[in-house]
């Protein structure tokens, strides 16, 4: 897929499109009356029943493809018209059209910015194991953008940012864990960090996790041949502040509050996860490559927003292990000390991902956090709780969790805040030691509790559990089967407002400073 932005029709196009949500069309007042005639006679036989959306029909002597902005229940507006432009955008490659015209002038930036969003999703495919690989027919979408052609060019470059993003996420969750080892993970975010501007990474190893103490990292890997390591990668924009804010009042006062705030974002990477010692059942098994999405989710976003050179001091933390079963796996009832003194016993071998991530949260005290994102597949509770399509979370803090619920709505993302009902607290205590792995019936607030232990004291945080919404097995929205990429762009977006946090106009004005 490609996007041309132009003030006017070129006469490239082979076919336009109409979005229309009930019995109005969106965005157009280029039609003639006569073809507004048309539109209107079409729209009725689609309330007819007679077509369906998507049907291709002739308007002012133009092939034209009418697209239901308001099809699927529950979504959005924004996110009706990222649908809008998926099912556009694969019914124009089947078609095989060259070049379709939408008339944009008088839509809004963030609309514009859903359509954009929604044709992309449409070119993702997974088919590096295919033996016959298919090759997709380009499409170019042709944008008359009337006078927005430059902060359309603006929002268009950021979403291939974005895109990009989130194509590197499913990529690393639908890898093969077999491909996607702890050590191949580290290969790749050295990769990144290597051809990344702004991004300095480091590395602890086995050896370096159990002399510094980071033994949540050290129990859970230990019963695999694939050894764990932690990774953090680091991004500080302030030193891109001047060069990409604009230089009035606002802006200086942004760069003085970026040089403050310092987002970490610490992410779950299990490239696989038997269960340990508490075995899986088999019919989960398959799905596991997926309890790394934390981790791959952190380093994506990363990637973006130092390319986007994003005004702020991010940085990433990747807690990377494999729970495997071996003659050194950790046995249930074993006790190990964490990273900040205390005590813990593992009542389940499987309640592995909050150990590794103690380890991050430490990490991200360790380097200065103001505000920790810690972002995992971590209950099978939350799944059963909000489902494929909500993602449920906690926070210490309420203008952090305002963000989360406000940065998740502009990309798309749901979020629901989930209460860290101290109630449920001391279950987690334990008669040898301090804490333990697993507490109450209510799971994934149990697991949440547990990580809070380790927060460090002062810091905005929040946790993230994506273990519902991170991988699917039917379609869902812009996703077929697999990873589906939750939470790259709303990552994206809490940063751009947290870049923003002095002027509040910024993150609505931004796609006008060109």
């Amino acid at each position: 897929m490609k996007l041309s932005i132009i003030p006017k029709e070129s006469g490239r196009a082979k076919a336009s499109a109409l979005f229309f949500v009930k019995q109005s069309i969106q965005f157009s007042d280029v039609l003639s009356e006569a073809g507004e005639k048309q539109v209107e006679s079409a729209l009725k036989s689609m309330k007819d029943g007679i077509f369906s959306d998507l049907e291709f029909l002739e308007i002012d002597g133009k092939a034209t493809f009418f697209v239901d902005a308001a099809k699927e229940r529950g979504l959005s507006g924004l996110d009706h018209l990222r649908m809008a432009g998926y099912r556009l955008a694969k019914v124009a490659a089947q078609k095989q059209i060259p070049v379709v015209s939408l008339m944009l002038a008088d839509a809004a930036t963030e609309q514009f910015k859903a359509i954009a969003h929604g044709l992309a999703y449409a070119d993702y495919k997974f088919d590096a194991y295919k033996s016959k690989k298919k090759e997709s027919f380009q499409v170019t979408f042709e944008i008359v953008a009337g006078t927005q052609v430059a902060a359309f060019k603006k929002i268009a470059a950021d979403v291939a940012v974005e895109q990009k993003a989130v194509t590197l996420a499913k990529n690393l969750v639908n890898t093969p864990a077999a491909d996607m080892t702890p050590a191949d993970f580290v290969d790749r975010a050295k990769t990144i960090a290597k051809f990344t501007q702004g991004l300095s990474i480091k590395v602890r190893d086995m050896k370096q996790l159990q002399k510094e103490g980071f033994m949540g990292h050290v129990t859970v890997g230990k019963g695999s041949s694939r050894p764990p390591f932690m990774v953090t990668i680091s991004y500080d924009g302030t030193k891109f502040a001047s060069a990409t804010a604009m230089r009035s009042a606002a802006a200086v006062k942004r760069e003085a509050r970026t040089s403050a705030d310092h987002l970490v974002i610490v992410g779950k990477g299990l490239c696989f996860d038997t269960g340990g010692l508490c075995l899986k059942p088999p019919k989960s098994m398959p799905e596991m490559i997926s309890d790394m999405t934390g981790a791959a989710t952190a380093l994506a976003a990363i990637q973006a927003i130092a390319t986007l050179k994003l005004p702020l001091k991010v940085s990433a933390v990747l807690c990377l292990a494999e729970n495997a079963i071996g003659n050194t796996s950790v046995l249930p009832g074993d006790i190990f000390t964490a990273k900040n003194g205390k005590t813990v016993m593992v009542d389940n071998t499987d309640a592995e991902g909050r150990l590794v991530l103690s380890d991050g949260l430490a990490e991200a005290g360790l380097i200065g956090a103001t505000h920790i994102i810690d972002i995992a597949t971590l209950t099978g509770a939350m799944v059963r709780a909000l489902g494929y399509a909500v993602t449920g979370f906690f926070a210490n803090d309420d203008d952090l969790a305002l963000n989360t619920i406000n940065a998740g709505e502009a990309c798309c993302e749901k979020f629901w805040s989930m209460p860290l009902e101290e109630e449920y607290a001391d279950a987690l205590k334990d008669k040898f030691a301090d804490l333990k792995n697993t507490g109450s019936d209510a799971g994934a607030i149990s697991a949440a509790l547990f990580l809070q232990e380790f927060v460090p004291e002062n810091t905005a945080w929040a946790h993230w559990d994506i273990a519902g919404t991170a991988f699917v097995t039917k379609k869902w929205k812009y996703t077929e089967y697999g990873a589906t990429g939750f939470g790259v762009q709303t990552l994206i977006e809490m940063a751009r407002r947290l870049s923003a946090t002095v002027d509040k106009d910024y993150a609505e004005s931004e796609y006008k400073q060109v």
